[in-house]
């Protein structure tokens, strides 16, 4: 789907979850089931999206769909090291999405 100019930025935000979703919904099935949980700060939101298993980052997104960091996870549990500082001041967030299967 093509975004168009008069698009409003509220359009676009919903725009890129429904793509994420649809993306996760067409993935194998994990365990722990994948989800998305929105998270605040400073009146910004993000999403995070756990990691899927072991050794797998996690990924941070803001609300216009761009990957800001992978705040935990991989081999040390640390993430990748690239999340600025307010990462860990954030809400705790609320399940936006849960894969049902």
């Amino acid at each position: 789907m093509l975004l168009t100019l008069n698009t409003s930025a509220c359009e676009q935000q919903n725009l890129w979850l429904e793509n994420k979703i649809a993306e996760l919904e067409h993935a194998p099935v994990s365990n722990p089931p994948a989800m998305i949980i929105q998270k605040e700060w400073d009146s910004q939101t993000f999403y995070y999206i756990p990691a899927k298993c072991c050794d797998q980052y996690s990924s941070l997104y803001d609300q216009t769909g761009q990957l800001v960091c992978s705040p935990d996870g991989g081999f040390a549990g640390i993430g990748d090291g690239k999340c600025p500082a307010f990462v860990k001041r954030m809400t705790e967030g609320s399940v936006l999405w849960k894969d049902p299967r």
